[in-house]
């Protein structure tokens, strides 16, 4: 079997943006007329990178077109591609006005309260003109965001399973999960408190796709016991205060925001420990993507504030 010609030189922006509009678009139709093209040339055009790539990339179906296997795999290039071309035009344009530039960051619950914050106000004060785009999600969420280029990296507990080839990580410090209850919660008064003591009560978890909640189910199971019957799968920051201040519910929170919140007199940390949930703290970034000076700039910051959070750490 002959090999592929060299899709670079056979493919051009054309080809590209026409196959990453057939795919947001679902219909030839509606590529065409979101790129102020006839149909016919929408359709030549796709019968041009077929005939390249030797293979079908869209399968027609009752509702318009589908990528095909092969189909996917080219549209998420074609993405990147297009990404990677929108943010050198943004870096020369930022070169041309003399603007700060900018870095689009996805930050998980672990560093949202202290590590992402301080390294912000850090760079800030250097360069003013910086513009900052925070996203807050899950692994689930964020990871497909930073592999299409989305976002330029991702800063949070690293995943326990491997992100999968072409992500590079790089560990910050080390964090792991606490059990804080609200000041004056009737648990305070009693003493010598297991985990298994806990199982009756109210609770507030991660969402089972988090990694965090994976870590804390295998603690329950490595202590023989069921996930509580009664709780309340949230990673809202705002949402989980406010239950736990407002209630007598049980709320596992990275330790970083744990400690925030008690040092405020909001909350009391339960002397339980939850081994299962240590996991490093880290920069997840595209491995073969050049990152733009802005966002090497704010990792610079992130690795002095994550030093500087281990350091005041009790």
């Amino acid at each position: 079997m002959s090999r592929l010609p060299r899709l670079e030189t056979h493919l051009s922006l054309r080809h590209l943006t026409l196959i990453d509009a057939i795919a947001r678009e679902g219909t030839l139709l509606g590529a065409s007329q979101s790129l102020n093209l006839t149909q016919p040339s929408v359709t030549k055009a796709l019968q041009e990178a077929e005939a390249t790539v030797r293979t079908r990339l869209f399968d027609r179906t009752n509702r318009g077109v589908r990528a095909t296997e092969a189909g996917e795999v080219l549209v998420a290039h074609a993405r990147l591609v297009l990404t990677q071309l929108r943010h050198a035009g943004q870096e020369l344009e930022d070169l041309r006005t003399g603007s700060g530039g900018r870095v689009a960051v996805g930050v998980l619950v672990s560093a949202a309260v202290s590590i992402l914050p301080s390294a912000i106000a850090a760079v800030r004060q250097k360069r003013p003109n910086l513009a900052v785009k925070v996203i807050e999600g899950t692994n689930d969420v964020l990871m497909p965001l930073l592999r299409a280029g989305e976002i330029d990296l991702v800063i949070g507990r690293l995943p326990a399973f491997s992100s999968g080839s072409g992500i590079a990580e790089e560990i910050l410090c080390e964090d792991f999960a606490q059990i804080v209850v609200r000041t004056g919660h009737p648990l305070l008064t009693r003493s010598g408190l297991t985990l298994a003591d806990l199982m009756e009560q109210p609770w507030i978890l991660p969402p089972q796709e988090t990694s965090l909640r994976r870590q804390i189910d295998e603690g329950f199971r490595q202590m023989g016991l069921r996930d509580p019957a009664n709780s309340v799968e949230s990673v809202s920051i705002l949402t989980n205060r406010a239950l736990v201040l407002n209630a007598d519910y049980l709320l596992i929170w990275p330790v970083q925001l744990a400690r925030v919140e008690a040092q405020r007199g909001l909350v009391q940390v339960l002397d339980i420990p939850l081994p299962t949930t240590h996991r490093p703290i880290g920069i997840s970034t595209r491995r073969d993507s050049r990152l733009s000076p802005a966002a090497d700039t704010l990792i610079a910051a992130l690795r002095q504030s994550a030093s500087q959070e281990a350091l005041a750490a009790p």
